[in-house]
């Protein structure tokens, strides 16, 4: 029995070596299921884009928390604009934003929203919440109502954001050196001499950032009117002299309160 076993065995083994028969067996089963398995590497493929997929919303759901909390904690517009990349977003509380725009100089402040709007804004009952989305140039504010549609929206761009960084409403040299100021140019006794003569509830309108003046050490010499109004204020320069040095601060003035001095300012040389 065992003679038969080693024979059967050797001639199996032989047939192999000699006609291959065994290889084209597995050849014509493995063609027969091809249809069935998948492409060479498919399955690596779809377990790392899975893998990947994964890492990604990680990333996003860690980058989107990390941003939520770093604009929960900043202290400007700046900062947020900074840490938001194009077509990101992030979430404003109310009161986070009205601390934001308060830290503004009242000229600034102008410039991104109205005063009166944002009362409407933020203690009205028309916005429910505050998005925040990064742009390449700055970024969007949107205010949204509880039905989620967009009540109003303003754009801050990286120009805005770095005047109030840098503070470029401060500048030095004396007003000759802005050609815009040419020919309206008034001493500090004639220009204040004019102010005080309107109505006392058009000054405001007038001189709105009084903080920026008074924190100013030195003496005022001259005032200057731009030539030019810009989306309604008109430019003053304030040219200080302070020990060696002059400067000139830039406040923006309500158009109409300025031709309503310019008016004074001209009666007063008559």
């Amino acid at each position: 029995m065992n003679i038969a076993l080693m024979l059967l065995s050797a001639a199996v083994i032989f047939s192999e070596f000699r006609f291959d028969w065994g290889e084209q067996v597995l050849g014509r089963f493995m063609a027969a299921m091809n249809h069935a398995r998948p492409e060479k590497g498919v399955v690596w493929e779809l377990g790392q884009d899975t893998l990947t997929a994964h890492e990604t919303v990680s990333r996003l759901i860690d980058r989107k928390t990390d941003t939520k909390a770093f604009a929960d904690r900043t202290d400007s517009f700046s900062g947020i604009a900074r840490h938001l990349l194009p077509g990101e977003w992030v979430t404003l509380d109310k009161a986070h934003f009205k601390d934001l725009y308060r830290s503004l100089s009242l000229t600034h402040a102008r410039q991104i929203l109205d005063p009166a709007r944002l009362i409407w804004l933020l203690n009205g009952e028309v916005t429910d919440r505050i998005f925040c989305e990064g742009l390449k140039n700055g970024m969007k504010i949107y205010f949204i109502d509880t039905g989620n549609r967009v009540i109003h929206q303003i754009e801050i761009t990286r120009d805005m954001l770095n005047a109030i960084a840098e503070k470029q409403y401060l500048e030095p040299g004396t007003l000759e050196d802005f050609q815009a100021f040419s020919g309206r140019i008034y001493t500090a006794d004639r220009f204040f001499n004019a102010v005080f003569k309107l109505p006392g509830e058009m000054i405001p309108d007038l001189l709105p950032d009084t903080d920026l003046l008074l924190d100013q050490e030195g003496t005022i010499l001259r005032v200057g009117i731009w030539n030019e109004a810009e989306n309604g204020f008109i430019r003053l320069g304030f040219e200080i002299r302070h020990q060696e040095q002059v400067r000139v601060l830039f406040l923006n003035a309500r158009e109409w309160a300025v031709w309503q001095l310019g008016l004074v300012l001209k009666g007063a040389h008559s």
